[in-house]
């Protein structure tokens, strides 16, 4: 499967927007008031995530007063009441003493009875039925109350509570986790769809989980609406996968908004969200948004507390013990952990910690000089890497330890896991292949230094300091740009395009002479490139560097090419990136329309990544598609060839054929098929989908 451009920097402002939404760096530049609506989403979150891990666990009171102290509000709802109250039987029967069993009953007559009379239709019914609990054991399978007693209906419970709760807290996921869910989503269904194997399934697997939370539901009141469009049902429905109704469902529940009823059931779809913190920090520490030392803390917070309140600084003035590493001072915090069980005694968010991980991690340099680094055995220039300067800016890396509950509801051997796994991230980036003996010019074996040595060519070449970089990268390995003359001739395109720009004609000339050239002719993909570069000498007055070529994509080739060559190989969310946006292009290409939800979750954006100088060197057929998919409108799809879909039998494919979206809308409502399956009936028929449905029907 073929990759499409990514721009870097969208993605980089998209990550982290995450990371600070989800606390998980420190940023001490712009921390967040408890008050500010950032803030306030995530506490909404988080309340959230403890009152489905009560109810995953059956404590159902505790989750009850949880809804009590934030969202009072949702127990006014009576089927949703009734729920909580019909799990909280079962849980207090299913811990078999006799006083749970008084418990039960007791909670049978003085609020599930009470309850079921005015829940819904059916709640009657499903009272006397649980009744049935009494007689049948927990452990008989074959019982007729087997699924009541059955812990899936805790997971249903919880899921469905956390929909509702979504909703009425507004408490959406960021943009960037629910993109994710979006792009993958339809990366499987193009892979399906064409046959093919996705090369990254074995991320995507493990990253966006099959089950769903089941969906919110709409009171009564709201199944009095006026029908909804078409358009909007469709595309919804085959946006995230629903049934014709269950997209109906959806926008009632949303009071007819579509990009509300999206994010709601974007929601529902489950992410391994360790997973998608590792490959998070994974990414961040590769492109130099945070440090790649985390930060060190025992200490926990009972209540909201503040990137600056929660930064642990440390200590540049002390000595360093006698193994090198630098002692780390933990900044001091009020209060103190908040008891798991007195849920009503909660101020704020109660069960909050600001603990970050004692992990083993990267020794990093506090010095405020450059005095004391270790001599570079490569002859590396140091003056333009990074120094302690840019390296103080990265953020820092805090991880996610929400809550009392989920440390208490981890096992020591689980935490220990889990702080083993985030702390070997970055070392798993370091992975050196076989035949690293290629590298012995450059005489690095620890690992940071590496990460320096690729930030500070990236950031060079970011910067417009083509022949710095090149005379960095050939310090690292004569050899490389041999391999990898592309690269040199984009660098060199940057250096000639910056001479032409300072009115150094002369120097200009005499790189294209030296390099772009003798390039050019030994690859004639090169040629036209080449020519289009020369044009910029008739253009002396104008910023011939800025409009030509996208510097922070060249950086980013750069640093991933060069770091192969280190042995440290790109961010696997790079690889997922590259992928499932490649997939979009093609997936809408076949669907013949603009997709209705990219603006919202900034895919759109994630593609402005174009190279006009190197077009016919690195433009693949996914890069054309980014190109020309956008030129469709939303409604009308004309003057597409249905022999691109490689499937229509008959003479209509060797034609253009122009498809009413009306008949498209019909073809799929009346027939529930995929838009590019309706669209190659119709192109069968000349567009009439009476016609359509007729020989399906006859």
């Amino acid at each position: 499967m073929e990759s499409t451009p990514v721009n870097w920097e969208a993605l980089d402002t998209l990550v982290i927007e995450f990371a600070k939404l989800e606390n998980l760096i420190e940023d001490s530049s712009s921390s967040p008031s408890p008050s500010s609506p950032s803030s306030s989403s995530y506490h909404s979150r988080l309340i959230i995530r403890q009152i489905r891990r009560s109810l995953e666990t059956g404590a159902i009171d505790a989750a009850v007063d949880l809804l009590r102290l934030h969202a009072p509000s949702i127990l006014n709802d009576h089927r949703i009441l009734f729920r909580l109250q019909k799990q909280k039987f079962v849980e207090l029967l299913r811990k078999g003493t006799s006083e749970d069993r008084d418990s039960a009953i007791d909670c049978l007559r003085t609020s599930l009875a009470p309850c079921a009379l005015d829940a819904y239709p059916e709640a009657y019914e499903e009272f006397k039925h649980v009744l049935l609990a009494f007689i049948y054991d927990k452990e008989d399978k074959t019982s007729p109350v087997a699924n009541e007693w059955s812990e899936r209906r805790r997971l249903e419970l919880a899921g469905f509570m956390s929909s509702m709760l979504r909703a009425h807290l507004n408490a959406y996921d960021p943009v960037f986790s629910m993109a994710l869910r979006y792009l993958i989503s339809i990366h499987r269904a193009y892979c399906l769809r064409q046959g093919i194997t996705s090369p990254i399934s074995d991320l995507t697997e493990r990253l966006l989980l099959e089950e769903r939370d089941p969906p919110a539901t709409p009171q009564d009141i709201l199944y009095e609406v006026p029908p909804f469009d078409e358009v909007d049902i469709q595309a919804l429905a085959h946006a995230v996968e629903l049934t014709r109704q269950g997209a109906i469902d959806s926008l009632r529940f949303a009071k007819g908004d579509l990009f509300l009823a999206f994010q709601n059931e974007l929601c529902r779809m489950r992410l391994d969200v360790p997973f998608l913190d590792q490959l998070v920090r994974e990414y961040c520490v590769y492109r130099g948004i945070v440090d790649s030392e985390p930060v060190k803390s025992n200490q926990q917070d009972p209540g909201y507390c503040s990137s600056r309140d929660c930064s642990l600084e440390l200590d540049c003035n002390t000595s360093k013990h006698s193994d090198g590493e630098t002692s780390v001072t933990n900044a001091q915090m009020d209060g103190s952990p908040e008891n798991n069980a007195d849920v009503t005694s909660m101020q704020g968010i109660d069960y909050e910690v600001r603990c970050a991980s004692e992990l083993a991690s990267i020794h990093e340099d506090c010095s405020t000089s450059g005095s004391q680094h270790l001599e570079d055995p490569s002859g590396l220039h140091r003056s333009r890497l990074p120094g302690n300067g840019e390296r103080a800016k990265r953020k820092r890396w805090r991880g996610r330890y929400d809550d009392n509950s989920y440390m208490a509801n981890s096992s020591s051997e689980e935490h220990k896991q889990q702080e083993h796994s985030i702390s070997t991230t970055v070392s798993t980036l370091s992975k050196e292949k076989q035949g690293s003996e290629k590298l012995s010019v450059l005489d690095v074996s620890n690992v940071e230094d590496k990460y320096e040595i690729l930030l500070g060519m990236k950031e060079l070449a970011s910067k417009g300091m083509a022949a710095e970089a090149v005379e960095e990268v050939n310090t690292i390995d004569p050899n490389f740009f041999g391999q990898n003359s592309v690269l040199l001739f984009q660098l060199k395109q940057v250096e000639f395009l910056k001479l032409v720009s300072s009115g150094d004609y002369n120097a200009a000339l005499k790189v294209a002479c030296s390099h772009l050239g003798p390039l050019a002719a030994s690859d004639p993909a090169l040629l036209k490139p080449l020519k289009e570069t020369l044009l910029a000498l008739l253009r002396p007055n104008q910023d011939a560097l800025g409009n030509a070529l996208p510097l922070h994509a060249l950086a980013a080739s750069l640093q991933v090419a060069v770091g192969r060559r280190l042995g440290i190989e790109e961010p696997q969310l790079m690889k997922i990136m590259r992928a499932t946006l490649y997939s979009h292009n093609e997936w809408f290409k076949l669907q013949m329309c603009k997709d209705r939800f990219e603006g919202l979750l900034k895919i759109d954006s994630l593609k402005e990544a174009n190279t006009p100088f190197l077009a016919p060197v690195y433009t693949s057929k996914s890069c054309a598609d980014s190109c020309t998919n956008g030129s469709s409108q939303v409604t009308v799809s004309s003057g597409t060839k249905m022999s691109e879909d490689g499937s229509s039998p008959t003479q209509e494919s060797s034609r253009d054929v122009i498809c009413d979206e009306n008949a498209i809308l019909k073809v799929m409502e009346f027939l529930a098929l995929p838009r590019a399956d309706a669209i190659h009936l119709l192109a069968q028929y000349n567009g009439n989908a009476e016609t359509v449905i007729q020989q399906i029907f006859a």
